[in-house]
């Protein structure tokens, strides 16, 4: 689905109407997901919007199923990260191999950059959220300094990083 607003105008020659890019995932149980995007990581519910299947069908997002989408943001306003979640029990969609981020081809994390790995810590703890293996880490000598990675998984198993630094 395209972005009806933002705007690369500080790169004229741009092909592109926006630099921020949406993020489509569907889930096997969305208001699961939204809990843990939300409650968990942070991001902000906005209003949500649902596609026909017909107009699924002929642009071959789907097989003529419809979706309806909710939307998350982190940010405000145009240049805000969305991430669009969607669930499609009708279409019974296979399950990926999320064990490691090398399992599988494809998109396989999300990096969202925190101000207070800390606090990014509490919101997981609060919300049932373990970090993975011995998260936080240090990020690895010849990258920055004084910043740290936390990697969770979301309810579906898919892989979010959180990066930054401990206040």
């Amino acid at each position: 689905m395209t972005r009806n607003s933002g705007s690369a105008a500080d790169q004229p020659d741009s092909p592109f109407a926006s630099t921020t890019i949406d993020l489509g995932v569907v889930v096997s149980d969305v208001e699961r997901s939204v809990k843990f995007y939300t409650e968990a990581v942070g991001f902000k519910e906005v209003k949500g919007f649902s596609v026909p299947g017909d107009f699924c069908a002929e642009s071959g997002l789907t097989d003529g199923h419809p979706l309806k989408i909710r939307v998350l943001v982190l940010g405000e306003g145009d240049k805000a990260t969305k991430l669009k979640l969607m669930e499609v029990p009708a279409a019974k969609p296979r399950k990926a191999d999320t064990e490691f981020i090398t399992s599988q081809l494809g998109y396989r994390y999300t990096t969202i950059f925190v101000t207070d790995t800390n606090r990014a810590l509490e919101r997981l703890k609060k919300a049932g959220v373990p970090p993975l293996a011995k998260g936080p880490v240090p990020l690895p000598k010849g990258l920055p300094e004084g910043i740290f990675l936390t990697c969770v998984k979301d309810p579906d198993g898919n892989m979010v990083e959180l990066v930054g630094p401990k206040k």
